[in-house]
């Protein structure tokens, strides 16, 4: 017998948000390791608000929510409250029950910024990357860096000679500016919109853009970011960031380091030889400019690491930094709004894999937190490139 087309409203529901969530969904993995994470931060936002006044919006809220913002490429703030106030799964996660009421978009305006200078975006990092070393996850022998571009919200019309000479754009809202015959350099030159940002070219061939640099290092042993920073754009700027992630690891014995042919310098290979302590081993693609001799140990882990700008790129819609932020701010926002790498798992492993000591004591395997599926697998199940 058919049934009828009957409304089903009702005067009171006692269905809680959570019960509508299937209990594998990945994001109770998620939530698991963002809420141990933002416990270890509570001291800092204490520090970070004032003791009188009315109660602002929890912190933790926010950073839940802008943690979903990067998972499914919602474009805006805006956008952003209007999915909290009908999409239960996002209600959950952030903490927010079936009748509360959402808050507004302009809440991120102040509250971005307290939360930037107060450096919450790399404690939080920290705070997640000890979770793996607690487990027993991360290597501390091999690791691999890579850098990218980060494109500054700024026109190329507006790098403009720094003297204030130059012929100024036509009239109108996006007037045209002739740069044909004008040489143009980063000494001479910068962009009125956000003067920290440089011209940069990234190869041959390829358009210059006013941009950042962002610089990842990555722990071969499951694939996992322990380290992130972003600098001015510069010919140096990856293999100066390399050797400055690197010193920050403390590690007490040698290490490997995978890079791609843009680090194969003569400088940078000496500095890893030498200048560090204890040395470190680089291991880089060859180029066909330089005759330095680098060990080949570390690069099949290190394919893994170019999915890592590419997630904050195409995914989270990171690639492109605020307008007139300057890099730290910059690159804060990114580590917050791009952390899908933090806690996924290379193409090649069903799951992430710990080290005997992890094994042993139980946590590792059966932490039901980090069993998350591979998401670069396609349908005929072989492995992505």
């Amino acid at each position: 017998m058919r049934g009828g087309d009957d409304g089903t409203e009702g005067l009171f529901s006692y269905v809680s948000c959570e019960a509508r969530v299937p209990s594998d969904h990945p994001l109770r993995a998620i939530r698991a390791i963002a809420d141990e994470a933002l416990e270890v931060l509570s001291s800092d936002f204490e520090g970070l608000y004032s003791k009188v006044g009315r109660p602002s919006i929890a912190p933790e809220k926010l950073l839940r929510a802008l943690l979903l913002q990067a998972f499914y490429s919602i474009r805006s703030e805006r956008q952003l409250m209007e999915q909290l106030g009908y999409n239960l799964l996002l209600r959950w996660f952030v903490g927010l029950s079936m009748d509360a009421e959402i808050w507004d978009a302009t809440v991120f305006t102040k509250n971005r910024e307290r939360l930037l200078s107060g450096d919450v975006a790399s404690k939080f990092l920290a705070a997640v990357v000890a979770q793996a070393r607690r487990r027993n996850l991360l290597s501390d022998e091999h690791f691999s860096v890579d850098g990218t571009l980060i494109e500054a919200w700024a026109s190329i019309k507006s790098f403009r000679p720094k003297d204030g000479s130059g012929e100024p754009p036509s009239p109108g809202r996006n007037g045209e500016r002739d740069f044909h015959g004008e040489k143009r350099s980063n000494k001479t030159h910068a962009s009125t919109t956000d003067p920290d940002a440089k011209l940069y070219r990234k190869a041959t061939g390829q358009p210059s853009r006013i941009a950042f640099m962002g610089h990842v290092l990555m722990e071969n042993r499951n694939g996992l970011v322990i380290g992130a920073t972003l600098t001015p754009a510069t010919g140096t700027a990856e293999r100066e960031a390399a050797l400055a992630l690197v010193d920050r690891l403390g590690a007490k014995r040698r290490i490997t380091l995978g890079a791609d042919k843009a680090y194969d310098a003569r400088e940078f290979v000496a500095a890893c030889a030498s200048a560090r302590s204890p040395r470190t081993s680089p291991s880089m693609s060859m180029s066909t400019r330089t005759a330095s001799c680098v060990e080949a140990l570390s690069m099949r882990a290190r394919r893994g690491i170019p999915a890592m700008p590419s997630a904050c790129a195409f995914v989270s819609g990171s690639k492109r930094s605020s307008a007139g932020s300057r890099p730290s701010q910059a690159f804060a926002k990114h580590a917050i709004e791009g952390p899908r790498r933090w806690i996924g798992v290379r193409p090649d492993r069903r799951r992430l894999q710990p080290g005997p000591a992890a094994k042993a004591d139980g946590h590792g395997l059966n932490a039901p937190a980090i069993h998350l599926k591979p998401a670069d697998r396609g349908k005929t199940g072989r492995k992505s490139r």
